[in-house]
Order: C-alpha cells, then sequence, then structure tokens
C-alpha cells in the first residue's frame, strides 16, 4: 500500500471527497462512535455470480451460502422497513450478480411498493440485465452502476473468466436509451487494464455516464491484488490528462459518493477516482453492508459480522430489539484506513473476499 500521498490535494481533505461534510444526527437516525451518520444499505441479494472476476473472487473453488441461510426475500424486505425506519434515505442493491437470484424483479417491485421515498439503486455486471431494463424504470431505480473494467474483448474476457463484453455494452446502451443513470465502476489494475485509457476517455467523450476507476483493493486471498497490479488514483489521473482535459466538480449534497469526480472538458461524460487505498475517504463514510446470509458489516475492511438472520427469524424478536442489534454494531464501526495500516505487508486487509460481502 503507498503513503497517503494526496493527488487532489487543491481539493480539500483528503478524508472528504469533493469537499462535503459529514452532515449531523438528528434524534433516532445511526450514528457510529466517530459521529458519522449512516444513510446508506448496501444489501447483498445473492452470492451468486456468472462471472469469475479476479478481483472480486479467489482462484480457488469457492463455497456459495446454502440455499436455507440466504435471507428470503420477505425478510430483505422488512430489514430494510427497520434500517429506512433509522434514517436510512438510500438502498443499493448489489451482488454477486443481483440478476443471477431467480426473482430479483419481484424483489425491487416490492420495495418499490413498500418504500417509494427510497433512494434505490443497483449494482450489475451487465450480463443478464437486458429483460429487465424496462422494470427498473418502472420500479424508479434511481442509477444503475456497471462494473466494467476494460472495453476491450480479450481483456474482458481474461478480467472475468467470460467473453460476454457484447452483452454488458448492448446492457448499457439499453440503460441510456432508457434514461437510467449510468456509473461504470473500473477496477483500475496495472498490467491489466492500465493501456487502455484511450478507450475509458473515448467513452465518456461520446457518452453521458460517469466512469470512477477504483483502486484495486486487497480483499480477500488467492485474488490478483499485489503491489506490482495496484494503480494509485494519481497515476490513473495523470495518464488521463495526457489526453483530456478535467475540470473539478465541487458537489457538496449529503448524496456525493467517494468518488472525486471530473468533467471532461468538450465530453458528455465525467470521470472519477475513488481512493480506497492510497487516501481515505473513512471521515464521511455513512454506508453499512448486509450480505446475503443476513450479516452485517459496518466496514468493508472489518471481517467484524453481526448476525442477524436468527434475530429475523426468531418469534421472540420484534424490529424493535432488531434495531437495537444494529445501533449497537453501528456504534463500534472502525476507521477502515486505521485496519489498512495495521495488516501485514501484502497480505490482504479482509479474509472474506468481495464476492461474499456485497461489490
Amino acid at each position: 500500500m503507498q503513503a497517503c500521498v494526496n493527488p487532489f490535494a487543491h481539493l480539500g481533505n483528503c478524508a472528504t471527497p469533493n469537499g462535503q461534510q459529514q452532515p449531523s444526527a438528528r434524534a433516532g437516525q445511526l450514528c457510529d462512535g466517530h459521529g458519522r451518520v449512516v444513510r446508506y444499505l448496501r444489501l447483498s441479494v445473492t452470492d451468486r455470480c456468472n462471472l469469475r472476476c479476479a478481483y472480486c473472487r479467489s482462484d480457488i473453488n469457492q463455497k456459495f451460502i446454502p440455499h436455507p441461510k440466504v435471507l428470503r426475500y420477505e425478510e430483505m424486505v422488512r430489514l430494510v422497513g427497520m434500517m429506512a425506519s433509522l434514517g436510512v434515505t438510500k438502498l443499493r442493491l448489489t451482488g454477486g450478480e443481483p440478476f443471477a437470484r431467480k426473482g430479483c424483479d419481484e424483489l425491487l417491485h416490492q420495495l418499490h411498493a413498500h418504500y417509494p421515498s427510497l433512494d434505490l439503486r443497483l449494482t450489475t455486471n451487465g450480463t443478464l440485465l437486458g429483460p429487465h431494463i424496462p422494470m427498473l424504470r418502472s420500479v424508479g431505480v434511481s442509477a444503475v452502476n456497471l462494473s466494467l473494467d476494460s472495453f476491450d474483448r480479450d481483456t474482458f474476457a481474461k478480467v472475468t473468466g467470460r467473453d460476454m463484453l457484447p452483452a454488458v455494452l448492448d446492457s448499457l446502451d439499453g440503460l441510456l436509451r432508457a434514461g437510467i443513470r449510468v456509473k461504470i465502476n473500473a477496477v483500475a489494475m496495472r498490467g491489466v487494464n492500465d493501456g487502455q485509457m484511450d478507450d475509458f476517455v473515448h467513452a465518456v467523450r461520446t457518452m453521458p455516464i460517469d466512469l470512477r476507476f477504483i483502486e484495486f483493493m486487497p480483499m480477500g486471498s488467492g485474488t490478483l491484488w499485489g503491489p506490482e497490479t495496484f494503480w494509485a488514483a494519481g497515476d490513473i489521473r495523470a495518464e488521463a490528462e495526457r489526453r483530456v482535459q478535467l475540470d473539478p466538480v465541487q458537489d457538496d449534497s449529503a448524496e456525493a459518493g467517494p468518488a472525486r469526480m471530473f468533467a471532461v472538458r468538450g465530453g458528455k461524460g465525467r470521470l472519477g477516482f475513488i481512493t480506497a487505498v492510497s487516501c481515505h475517504f473513512c471521515g464521511t463514510c455513512n454506508r453499512l453492508r448486509l450480505t446475503s446470509d443476513g450479516n452485517l458489516r459496518t466496514c468493508l475492511f472489518d471481517d467484524r459480522e453481526y448476525h442477524l438472520r436468527g434475530i429475523l427469524r426468531s418469534p421472540h424478536f420484534d424490529d424493535g430489539q432488531l434495531a437495537r442489534v444494529v445501533r449497537l454494531a453501528c456504534a463500534d464501526k472502525p476507521i477502515g484506513a486505521d485496519l489498512l495500516k495495521a495488516r501485514k505487508k501484502g497480505e490482504a486487509v479482509a479474509d472474506k473476499h468481495m464476492v461474499g460481502i456485497g461489490g
């Protein structure tokens, strides 16, 4: 891991992307021991995925969560309602691949029907998305994050283990035609996609998308991660600026995410950089993660998980008691950067792989 040399120092504090400040908590809302207010839940629908991305899973055979341990859709809807009562306003469904689980459309319909004011979003690899795009629009999904690490077919197949780039590009076109906001997430990997900046720049010049480079994170053993594959955000930005003029975008809203966003002069889209390793943004972290088997994870880099499935399925506990467990867990939410610093050189920061946590 490189030292925290901030490639965006002229824009403000390293830990507060886009210069936004963490809003203060109101009565009844979730607030951790560091004063951060939780308003965002990432809910993994399944750990199943039809791709085998080199940064998400290990190179050994992995066991999927047994079906009886996976949360039922009605349990997910109940948990979302409890979290909404605690002040969560933004919900993102993740995987694995959400549409690898049968009936995901019905989950989206239920969430929209029960909690229409929630900002509902989705992260997908796009390979199975095409037939579901009209449904996404009908239930008011406000944005889709499309995992796409390369516009080169051979590189895509190398990273994901599947030759399915045409299906992803068809989904991208379908989302844009439907008027759904698209964010492309590209994991930046030296020696893999670092020679393809021309393709990435062409995309943001010609399409109204946000393309965000995410620094490769050391999550789980046996992945492609290593010092030789780590491509720091400062170097990524320099490579982009050899081709295009980038103008910083200031976003002071509560919904501003961890990416440093830049308008591409003369282009339709924007470029962003998520410095998950080289320069943390823990000071404004406002999220919790819920795995598909009902484990609450307060920090991506912390392997501590709080088991909610048993509480959900017990007739002896109600939503109030469930909320109390969530509050206690949130109060002990750590600073992820401290966990990064404490890990041994070259080791993963967490034992669990991203496919088991939720992207």
